[in-house]
């Protein structure tokens, strides 16, 4: 409520200034053009610098109210490096954003048309154009230099035991592939794909690693645990968005892409660090893929190694869901076995 309150008042301000200026133009008139002029300007570099005043207020309020009310503290280990980067460019920015707006304003009020003042014109300087061309590009190309190495770092080649996980992209969802005990992804093929035959990603069955593959709409994964997702897509081009993880790697058709990141709280963790009990992360497309993009989510449970292991017992085997016949027919009960035997007697 006083958030709503003190922009009111900041509404009214502007509104109050605005008049008194439009009453002054109007007086300024019936004195004559020269007068006008004058007066015109004075109240101008007078807005210029109240402006400057509240807009930098404003900045530093908007900073306050905001700050760690977005996505907070990065989930992953590889995610701070990403946070880290754009502190440093927000810093720059703000630096560069202070001291160009200081000027601008104070340049309006300070030089201002008077009786005598004639402004100064140049054509070319070579040392200013040198100073605001090099500068820029230093620091520039030191942001774009880290930006690198930490995109390196995530799309390199995963730790050994890291576990693998496939996310296939479809208009307008997410399956989510796991290996099976072997740990090994089996062979894929985009002809075979077949929702009806409970095929949707185009496992071939002929490659024995698919038996003990299964699909899921989630992204299950373990705490302090590194993950390798291989990211594809079965139509469009869709974007693996990971905003609490501080990640994200296009899903191009035919072109496997792959990072990897190791995650730091669990989903249980963070619903307490949050305060929020509906907490979830969240996988989304971030990229503009057709008429139900903004639909295109799946959660992502992260979680402790046994609540995983528990986890994965319970998923049926996509091959299982694919060959109901082939699967293995469950032993009846004893109390079942005992009922029959004495029917037969």
């Amino acid at each position: 409520m006083s958030g709503f309150l003190a922009v009111l008042v900041v509404v009214l301000i502007f509104v109050v200034i605005f008049q008194i200026a439009k009453a002054s133009e109007y007086v300024s008139i019936l004195k004559g053009e020269k007068k006008s002029r004058e007066q015109s300007n004075r109240i101008n570099g007078f807005l210029m610098v109240v402006f400057l005043v509240l807009g930098l207020i404003g900045v530093w309020w908007c900073h306050d109210l905001l700050e760690d009310r977005m996505l907070g503290e990065s989930a992953s280990v590889q995610g701070e490096g990403v946070d880290q980067l754009i502190k440093v460019t927000f810093i720059m920015t703000l630096v560069v954003f202070i001291i160009t707006q200081i000027l601008l304003f104070w340049f309006s009020f300070r030089y201002q048309e008077k009786e005598g003042r004639s402004a100064f014109y140049f054509p070319h300087n070579n040392k200013l154009e040198v100073i605001w061309t090099v500068i820029p590009a230093i620091a520039l190309t030191i942001l774009v230099a880290f930006g690198i190495r930490h995109w390196l770092r995530i799309t390199s080649e995963a730790p050994k035991d890291a576990m693998i996980v496939e996310v296939t992209g479809a208009q307008f969802k997410w399956m989510v592939r796991y290996p099976g005990k072997d740990g090994q992804l089996g062979r894929k093929n985009y002809k075979l794909i077949n929702e009806a035959a409970s095929n949707p990603v185009g496992q071939d069955w002929a490659d024995s690693l698919n038996h003990d593959d299964f699909v899921s709409p989630e992204l299950h994964v373990v705490v302090g645990k590194n993950v390798k997702l291989v990211i594809g897509s079965r139509d469009v081009v869709h974007d693996v968005g990971l905003p609490h993880f501080r990640l994200k790697m296009d899903a191009v058709p035919g072109i496997p892409t792959t990072l990897w990141f190791t995650p730091k709280f669990t989903t249980a963790e963070m619903k307490k660090r949050t305060g929020n009990p509906d907490f979830v992360y969240e996988l989304s497309c971030d990229q503009m893929c057709g008429v139900g993009h903004y639909s295109m989510k799946a959660n992502i449970i992260v979680e402790t190694q046994e609540e995983y292991d528990a986890w994965v017992a319970a998923q049926p085997t996509q091959y299982a869901q694919a060959h109901p016949a082939a699967a293995p027919a469950e032993k009846p009960a004893a109390s079942d076995s005992t009922a029959t035997a004495l029917t037969m007697k």
